[in-house]
């Protein structure tokens, strides 16, 4: 009877204890983009599955864009640690937003896991900017392509946008590869 009843009282006494050692939500938050180095099979089938999709359906469309966001002069590898995960925040803020869009509902299952997927890592990585640069202010270049991006989400059509999203999905993914590698990424 005495063991059942201190066991509970043990693990009160553990828990406070812990949570004065620690700060309040501190075993919970943790800074590791490893998981994105290299991206498991089945989520890139999924992105490529929900691209080639989407590609058919703009082959039926008549819609004209120009819509140059993704397209830079620099290379993601050339920005500092802070500045990649924040352009690839921006990416996947942009991304999410578009695959979040009404669409058709055999589009709409087949976006459901790349949405999944890239919400998770939004997350993740602004768990570590919370953590690791909270303060960090962009570089020019960064600072020139957010400007560029801003003023595509004021001035193009939601559907050039979501297509031209759709269509640069890899280079978002290879860019959140590269935020992942840290100094590593060349």
């Amino acid at each position: 009877m005495l063991h059942l009843g201190f066991t509970p009282l043990l693990m009160l006494a553990l828990g406070a204890s812990l949570g004065a050692t620690f700060p309040q939500g501190a075993l919970q938050k943790s800074c590791s983009l490893s998981k994105y180095r290299f991206l498991a099979p089945h989520e890139l089938k999924a992105v490529q599955k929900m691209k080639e999709q989407f590609e058919g359906i703009m082959l039926l469309s008549e819609l004209k864009c120009n819509t140059r966001v993704f397209r830079r002069k620099w290379n993601t590898a050339e920005l500092s640690v802070p500045d990649r995960v924040m352009l690839v925040e921006a990416e996947l803020d942009l991304t999410i937003a578009m695959l979040g869009l009404p669409t058709t509902p055999e589009f709409a299952e087949t976006h459901q896991r790349p949405l999944a997927f890239l919400t998770q890592a939004r997350e993740d990585l602004r768990g570590c900017m919370a953590m690791k640069a909270p303060l960090h202010q962009p570089s020019g270049k960064l600072r020139h392509w957010l400007q560029k991006l801003q003023t595509a989400k004021e001035t193009e059509t939601t559907g050039c946008l979501e297509a031209s999203t759709i269509i640069h999905i890899f280079q978002v993914l290879d860019d959140l590869r590269c935020a992942a590698l840290q100094e590593q990424c060349t």
